[in-house]
């Protein structure tokens, strides 16, 4: 695995609420559920067409015009929720600065056209003889 991608803290905003999980009654006394916010449109270590894979992979993760809302609970501390969603961001990220490769198109050979027709025909038949059978005279 590379290095960690390193994503400007000017680009991200952490907030903390009370989450059910693990904890026990701690959970209901302590905010350690983290909410990681992205800068989408403000980021400037993506260029347009990264920003708009990111945009596709983020889902239902993508909250108002441009900004993306990881929300981790997992953990009982607040260092561990935080650290878990900025793992998830770094792989949505990894994932969108990936590009795909072009699709060319193809048409099938004639060999395997023959192949196709041919096993038709094959289940053609075999599909007849399931037919009514019909009394010798």
């Amino acid at each position: 695995m590379s290095a960690p991608l390193l994503i400007p803290e000017s680009d991200l905003s952490c907030t903390f609420v009370r989450a059910a999980g693990p904890g026990g009654q701690n959970v209901n006394k302590v905010a350690t559920a983290a909410q990681l916010r992205f800068d989408l449109a403000g980021t400037a270590m993506l260029d347009e067409r990264a920003k708009a894979r990111l945009r596709a992979l983020a889902g239902h993760r993508l909250i108002g015009a441009d900004e993306i809302l990881i929300v981790a609970r997992n953990h009982r501390t607040q260092e561990g929720n935080r650290r878990e969603a900025l793992a998830r961001l770094q792989d949505l990220i990894v994932r969108a600065l990936h590009v795909p490769k072009a699709r060319r198109a193809t048409r099938p050979t004639r060999a395997s056209k023959e192949r196709r027709i041919a096993g038709k025909l094959h289940r053609q038949r075999s599909k007849r003889l399931r037919g009514a059978v019909r009394p010798d005279d």
